[in-house]
């Protein structure tokens, strides 16, 4: 008759085991789904930083105005660069 109560609270213990599990397992799918969210939000958020930067180059370019090349870099034959 003893082994009939370790059944009974082995059955009990597995019982308690599968439902803790199942539980677990919606927690997961719901942080699953949080860090997709977030890695999304950021890699839209980062996306537009990289934008607005560019943006920022390009209107810091134009205020400039076009660049100067040294004299010494770009001589050509005719003005006498060595053979």
């Amino acid at each position: 008759m003893p082994y009939l109560v370790s059944g009974l609270a082995a059955a009990a213990g597995v019982v308690v085991l599968v439902a803790l599990l199942a539980r677990l397992a919606g927690s997961i799918h719901q942080a699953a789904a949080v860090v997709a969210l977030s890695r999304a939000h950021v890699a839209d958020r980062a996306g537009l930083l990289t934008a607005r930067i560019a943006a920022l180059r390009v209107q810091l370019a134009q205020r400039r105005g076009p660049r100067r090349v040294a004299s010494n870099s770009h001589q050509t034959e005719a003005e006498g660069s060595p053979p």
